[in-house]
């Protein structure tokens, strides 16, 4: 009689052994399914993310470029009207020296390069103009390196290259994120075999064992998957 009762016993914790690795693998299946499918959907926002941020700094360096040539506009209409206005004042067509700031003279070549200053670099010739007749000495060398001298491109260049940063930056989570959900897709493999060998193991020791080393698993990984961000799939 009490032989029957030790199998019925061992019958019995060998069922629930059995019944918990199931719910346990049951799970764990859904979860795998689930981590594979974030897994995907997060390397698809890294690849996104970094072909943003390449159009982005190639956007960047079209706005960079050009606002090199306007620059270079600049820099040769600037010393050609120094030119102009040297040969004018040697030509007695105007006086420079006087302290006062400088006004475009009708008819002459100082006064024509003048008038075609482009608007954007008006602000820092005219700011320019007016330190160099107060104090010669305290003003810069050029009007490009006054504060007022600021182009709509080389703005419009840095806004993109610090966007361009952000998408980098987000392509860099997004494939963390995934490389994650890819760890935990191995963690409940892991789950799965050692589920599974629980209750075929001849041993009730080694059975628990195991079965321990699959909730053990399945408990991190769980908790390590819902702690990820996630991309829903509507």
């Amino acid at each position: 009689m009490t032989n029957q009762q030790d199998d019925k016993l061992i019958l019995g914790s060998s069922d629930r052994v059995e019944l918990v690795a199931t719910i346990i693998m049951a799970l764990a299946a859904i979860f795998t399914a689930w981590a594979a499918f974030q897994s995907a959907k997060w390397s698809g926002e890294q690849a996104t993310s970094f072909s943003r941020a390449g159009a982005t700094r190639t956007e960047s360096t079209r706005f960079d470029t050009r606002a090199g040539q306007q620059t270079g506009v600049d820099v040769a209409i600037f010393i050609s009207w120094l030119d102009a206005l040297n040969t004018d004042a040697r030509e007695g067509l105007i006086e420079i020296g006087t302290g006062e700031v400088y006004q475009p003279t009708d008819g002459t070549l100082s006064g024509f390069l003048f008038e075609r200053v482009r608007e954007e670099f008006r602000p820092a010739f005219d700011a320019w103009l007016v330190l160099f007749a107060e104090d010669s000495e305290a003003a810069p060398a050029t009007p490009f390196a006054m504060d007022e001298y600021v182009l709509a491109n080389t703005l419009e260049a840095q806004r993109l290259e610090v966007e361009a940063d952000q998408f980098a930056t987000e392509a860099g989570v997004a494939n963390e994120t995934s490389d994650q959900y890819v760890l935990t897709v191995v963690a409940f493999a892991l789950v799965l075999f050692f589920g599974g060998v629980s209750s075929k193991l001849n041993s009730r020791r080694n059975g628990n064992l195991a079965l321990g080393v699959a909730t053990f698993l399945f408990v991190g990984a769980t908790l390590v998957i819902f702690s990820l961000p996630k991309i829903l799939p509507f």
